[in-house]
């Protein structure tokens, strides 16, 4: 599929449906980057569908804290939601992170992963990335990986359908990963140094890294063999956020004013990640296809659609396969030991 300009602007117009709702009683709800925007929106809606426990993964105490303390936000007398800290440009910070939920012992029914960042220029992190590639690419997917085990025993004891979403974006849509990189072997690698993130590269890394999500999502996917856990990756659209907040000079002037003459509301987009975790399984009658049609899928406005061109060709399967076994070399840090029994090689 081809996303054009016109077709993106177009799309920003469409009447939005309603917030899914659904009850959750007694389930456990994650979500990763809560203290402001898509996250805090989406987390709100969870609360109103009364989780047995809705944590809160953020990377600020304060921040998170005053999230979580919000008038009209979490309260509205729900009482179960907990501040988590979880820092993606660190990798110990990630497997703190997961050593606490594993200890902890509980269900995980939903895991939203909405933390990304842009960037403008390059900086790396403690561990050596490009930030944005870290964060967006190997610490989302770290996360996964580590509560996999958490999810698939929660499908196993409860007979219920956890879900994992992956936040995209459209702008998958507009980037590719060519020959000269790939070939290289290592394209995480390429990808997340210095020599490569030039000036001019980083233009476009944002957009790279949503189109690495989207890869995750569908190797992932396929991976999980016959498991009932549903991974799909989401796309909220063009929203009022923070994500922008690292963009300066003209890029930022252009940004504010597409946001003011057509974004989608901040509450809009987070009712996207809500679908994304709870929709489509009304019809019980139906629910194995509606699985089968959503699992490893790219979502939307709602619904299910084919991802980018360069995705679903030939080409696009061959570095699909190359990022999933560099992405596990990468950041593997002994987690297949505790999920080896639930994957499969691609």
């Amino acid at each position: 599929m081809h996303l054009s300009m016109w077709a993106l602007i177009k799309g920003q117009f469409d009447k939005q449906p309603p917030v899914v709702k659904t009850d959750l009683t007694g389930k456990t709800v994650v979500t990763v980057g809560t203290n402001t925007g898509l996250g805090f929106e989406a987390a709100k809606h969870f609360a109103r569908m009364n989780p047995g426990r809705l944590i809160l993964a953020c990377r600020s105490q304060s921040r998170g804290q005053a999230a979580v303390d919000t008038e009209g936000g979490y309260g509205r007398g729900y009482t179960h939601v907990e501040l988590w800290l979880i820092e993606l440009g660190d990798f110990e910070s990630v497997k703190h992170f997961a050593d606490r939920f594993e200890r902890d012992g509980g269900r995980l029914d939903i895991l939203v992963e909405n933390t990304a960042v842009s960037m403008q220029k390059y900086e790396a992190t403690k561990d050596g990335w490009e930030t944005s590639l870290q964060v967006n690419c190997l610490s989302t997917p770290l996360v996964a990986f580590l509560l996999l085990p958490s999810m698939i025993r929660t499908a196993q004891e409860h007979a219920t359908i956890p879900r994992l979403v992956v936040v995209a974006s459209e702008t998958h849509y507009w980037v590719t990963i060519s020959r000269k990189i790939y070939e290289k072997g290592n394209i995480l690698a390429t990808l997340g140094n210095a020599k490569y993130c030039t000036t001019k590269a980083m233009r476009m890394h944002y957009p790279l890294t949503k189109l690495l999500n989207v890869f995750f999502v569908r190797a992932l996917n396929s991976c999980l063999g016959a498991s009932l856990l549903i991974v799909d990756a989401v796309n909220p659209g063009f929203c009022v956020s923070k994500l922008r907040r690292n963009i300066s000079g003209p890029v930022a002037w252009l940004a504010n004013f597409m946001e003011w003459i057509m974004a989608f509301t901040t509450e809009e987009g987070g009712h996207r990640l809500v679908h994304g975790a709870v929709g489509i399984l009304e019809d019980a009658d139906t629910l194995l296809t509606k699985m089968a049609w959503t699992r490893g899928g790219y979502l939307n406005q709602c619904r299910v659609e084919e991802p980018s061109n360069f995705v679903v060709s030939a080409e696009g399967h061959r570095v699909q396969d190359q990022i999933w076994v560099s992405l596990l070399t990468e950041i593997s840090l002994n987690v297949l030991t505790s999920v080896q029994d639930e994957l499969i090689e691609v």
